[in-house]
Protein backbone atom coordinates (compact mmCIF):
# COMPACT_ATOMS: atom_id res chain seq x y z
CA UNK A 1 0.00 0.00 0.00
CA UNK A 2 1.64 3.30 -0.73
CA UNK A 3 2.49 5.75 2.54
CA UNK A 4 0.00 8.68 2.60
CA UNK A 5 2.02 11.67 3.36
CA UNK A 6 -0.34 14.36 3.60
CA UNK A 7 -3.89 15.28 2.60
CA UNK A 8 -6.16 18.27 1.86
CA UNK A 9 -7.27 18.28 -1.41
CA UNK A 10 -3.97 17.59 -2.62
CA UNK A 11 -2.57 14.03 -2.07
CA UNK A 12 0.89 13.04 -1.94
CA UNK A 13 2.58 9.40 -1.89
CA UNK A 14 5.67 7.56 -2.37
CA UNK A 15 5.81 5.17 -4.86
CA UNK A 16 4.85 2.05 -3.33
CA UNK A 17 7.79 0.09 -5.24
CA UNK A 18 8.51 -2.11 -2.60
CA UNK A 19 8.18 -5.11 -4.36
CA UNK A 20 9.24 -3.77 -7.41
CA UNK A 21 5.56 -3.11 -8.79
CA UNK A 22 5.95 0.63 -8.81
CA UNK A 23 4.03 1.27 -11.68
CA UNK A 24 1.56 -1.53 -11.25
CA UNK A 25 0.95 0.82 -7.83
CA UNK A 26 0.83 4.19 -9.64
CA UNK A 27 -1.73 2.76 -11.77
CA UNK A 28 -3.53 1.35 -9.56
CA UNK A 29 -3.29 4.51 -7.17
CA UNK A 30 -4.70 6.66 -10.24
CA UNK A 31 -7.92 4.41 -10.69
CA UNK A 32 -8.35 4.65 -6.99
CA UNK A 33 -8.49 8.13 -7.45
CA UNK A 34 -10.97 8.10 -10.02
CA UNK A 35 -13.50 6.07 -7.95
CA UNK A 36 -12.94 8.50 -5.16
CA UNK A 37 -13.65 11.52 -7.97
CA UNK A 38 -10.51 13.00 -6.82
CA UNK A 39 -8.49 14.72 -9.82
CA UNK A 40 -5.17 13.95 -10.34
CA UNK A 41 -3.56 17.33 -11.11
CA UNK A 42 -4.22 16.97 -6.97
CA UNK A 43 -1.93 13.82 -6.90
CA UNK A 44 1.44 13.72 -6.74
CA UNK A 45 3.46 10.03 -6.86
CA UNK A 46 7.25 10.41 -5.51
CA UNK A 47 9.74 8.26 -6.77
CA UNK A 48 12.67 9.17 -4.43
CA UNK A 49 15.29 7.42 -4.02
CA UNK A 50 15.97 7.61 -0.33
CA UNK A 51 12.18 6.80 0.30
CA UNK A 52 11.44 2.83 -0.83
CA UNK A 53 8.85 1.34 0.55
CA UNK A 54 9.18 -1.27 2.83
CA UNK A 55 9.83 -2.65 6.14
CA UNK A 56 13.39 -1.80 6.78
CA UNK A 57 13.60 0.80 4.74
CA UNK A 58 14.41 3.91 7.05
CA UNK A 59 13.32 7.15 5.82
CA UNK A 60 15.62 10.25 6.90
CA UNK A 61 13.42 12.76 8.57
CA UNK A 62 15.11 15.91 7.38
CA UNK A 63 14.33 14.63 3.60
CA UNK A 64 10.63 14.35 4.54
CA UNK A 65 11.09 17.70 5.81
CA UNK A 66 12.41 18.94 2.92
CA UNK A 67 10.10 17.55 0.72
CA UNK A 68 6.96 18.65 2.68
CA UNK A 69 8.03 22.17 3.09
CA UNK A 70 8.17 22.30 -0.76
CA UNK A 71 4.95 21.13 -1.28
CA UNK A 72 3.16 22.65 1.49
CA UNK A 73 4.68 25.95 -0.18
CA UNK A 74 4.47 25.34 -4.09
CA UNK A 75 0.80 23.99 -3.22
CA UNK A 76 -0.25 26.63 -0.43
CA UNK A 77 -1.25 23.78 1.73
CA UNK A 78 -2.61 25.11 5.66
CA UNK A 79 -3.94 21.71 6.62
CA UNK A 80 -2.17 18.66 6.55
CA UNK A 81 -3.39 14.86 7.99
CA UNK A 82 -0.71 12.42 8.71
CA UNK A 83 -0.09 8.86 10.71
CA UNK A 84 0.40 9.19 14.47
CA UNK A 85 3.63 8.26 15.87
CA UNK A 86 2.33 4.41 15.92
CA UNK A 87 1.29 4.10 12.27
CA UNK A 88 -2.10 2.39 11.98
CA UNK A 89 -0.38 -0.23 11.66
CA UNK A 90 3.19 0.10 12.96
CA UNK A 91 4.68 0.04 9.23
CA UNK A 92 8.02 1.90 9.52
CA UNK A 93 7.28 4.01 7.06
CA UNK A 94 4.46 5.29 8.40
CA UNK A 95 6.48 6.21 11.48
CA UNK A 96 8.95 7.89 9.35
CA UNK A 97 6.06 10.40 7.89
CA UNK A 98 4.61 11.31 11.22
CA UNK A 99 8.11 12.12 12.41
CA UNK A 100 8.83 14.12 9.54
CA UNK A 101 5.58 16.08 9.67
CA UNK A 102 6.31 16.61 13.49
CA UNK A 103 9.58 17.81 12.17
CA UNK A 104 8.17 19.78 9.63
CA UNK A 105 6.01 21.87 11.99
CA UNK A 106 8.61 22.38 14.92
CA UNK A 107 11.07 24.10 12.25
CA UNK A 108 8.09 25.90 10.30
CA UNK A 109 6.33 26.70 13.55
CA UNK A 110 5.38 30.65 12.32
CA UNK A 111 3.60 29.18 9.53
CA UNK A 112 -0.60 29.08 10.20
CA UNK A 113 -0.26 24.81 9.34
CA UNK A 114 -2.92 23.27 10.79
CA UNK A 115 -1.46 19.71 11.10
CA UNK A 116 -3.58 16.39 12.44
CA UNK A 117 -3.10 12.68 12.55
CA UNK A 118 -5.24 9.57 12.59
CA UNK A 119 -5.25 7.98 15.68
CA UNK A 120 -3.98 4.45 15.87
CA UNK A 121 -6.54 2.22 17.61
CA UNK A 122 -6.55 -0.77 19.47
CA UNK A 123 -7.30 -4.37 17.90
CA UNK A 124 -10.85 -4.53 19.56
CA UNK A 125 -12.07 -0.84 18.14
CA UNK A 126 -9.59 -2.03 14.96
CA UNK A 127 -11.97 -4.27 14.07
CA UNK A 128 -15.53 -3.27 15.18
CA UNK A 129 -16.70 -2.23 12.15
CA UNK A 130 -19.07 0.38 12.39
CA UNK A 131 -19.96 0.06 15.44
CA UNK A 132 -16.94 1.73 16.15
CA UNK A 133 -18.71 4.85 15.03
CA UNK A 134 -20.08 5.26 18.50
CA UNK A 135 -17.04 4.65 20.32
CA UNK A 136 -14.99 7.30 18.45
CA UNK A 137 -17.91 9.49 19.33
CA UNK A 138 -18.19 9.01 22.97
CA UNK A 139 -13.95 9.31 23.04
CA UNK A 140 -13.98 12.42 21.11
CA UNK A 141 -16.02 13.92 23.47
CA UNK A 142 -13.62 13.50 26.27
CA UNK A 143 -10.60 14.98 24.20
CA UNK A 144 -11.91 18.22 22.41
CA UNK A 145 -8.44 18.32 20.46
CA UNK A 146 -9.99 15.22 18.70
CA UNK A 147 -12.51 15.08 15.40
CA UNK A 148 -14.25 12.47 14.34
CA UNK A 149 -14.80 11.72 10.64
CA UNK A 150 -17.57 9.18 9.32
CA UNK A 151 -17.76 8.12 5.93
CA UNK A 152 -21.46 8.27 4.55
CA UNK A 153 -20.00 6.09 1.42
CA UNK A 154 -18.19 3.19 3.12
CA UNK A 155 -19.04 0.89 -0.33
CA UNK A 156 -17.08 3.81 -2.11
CA UNK A 157 -13.84 2.77 0.11
CA UNK A 158 -14.37 -0.63 -0.72
CA UNK A 159 -14.43 -0.19 -4.87
CA UNK A 160 -11.49 2.38 -4.41
CA UNK A 161 -9.37 -0.09 -2.63
CA UNK A 162 -10.64 -2.90 -4.69
CA UNK A 163 -8.72 -1.11 -7.86
CA UNK A 164 -5.21 -1.62 -5.83
CA UNK A 165 -5.30 -5.65 -8.01
CA UNK A 166 -1.75 -6.31 -6.91
CA UNK A 167 -3.01 -5.83 -3.19
CA UNK A 168 -6.35 -7.05 -3.23
CA UNK A 169 -6.05 -10.73 -1.39
CA UNK A 170 -8.32 -11.78 1.00
CA UNK A 171 -7.23 -10.26 4.29
CA UNK A 172 -7.10 -7.27 2.79
CA UNK A 173 -11.19 -7.76 1.32
CA UNK A 174 -11.86 -8.81 5.31
CA UNK A 175 -9.90 -5.67 6.26
CA UNK A 176 -12.04 -3.14 4.08
CA UNK A 177 -15.05 -4.64 5.34
CA UNK A 178 -14.78 -5.13 8.53
CA UNK A 179 -12.02 -2.39 9.98
CA UNK A 180 -13.04 0.95 11.72
CA UNK A 181 -10.85 2.82 9.19
CA UNK A 182 -13.67 2.43 6.89
CA UNK A 183 -16.59 4.16 8.83
CA UNK A 184 -14.99 6.67 11.06
CA UNK A 185 -11.83 7.86 11.71
CA UNK A 186 -10.62 9.76 14.50
CA UNK A 187 -8.17 13.10 14.07
CA UNK A 188 -6.43 14.37 16.93
CA UNK A 189 -4.69 17.99 16.42
CA UNK A 190 -0.95 18.08 16.85
CA UNK A 191 0.64 20.60 18.55
CA UNK A 192 4.29 20.82 18.00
Amino acid sequence: MPTIFTYYAYLLFVLGNGDGMGSIRNNELQRACAVLKVPLQQLKILDHPNLQDGFGQVWSHDLLTEIIEEEVTNHDIHTMITFDNYGVSGHCNHRDVHRGVLKFLQTNSGRNIKAWELVSLNIFRKYCGPVDIWLSILSARKHPSKVIIINKQPRKSYEAMAQHLSQWVWFRKLFVSFSSYTYTNTLNRISP
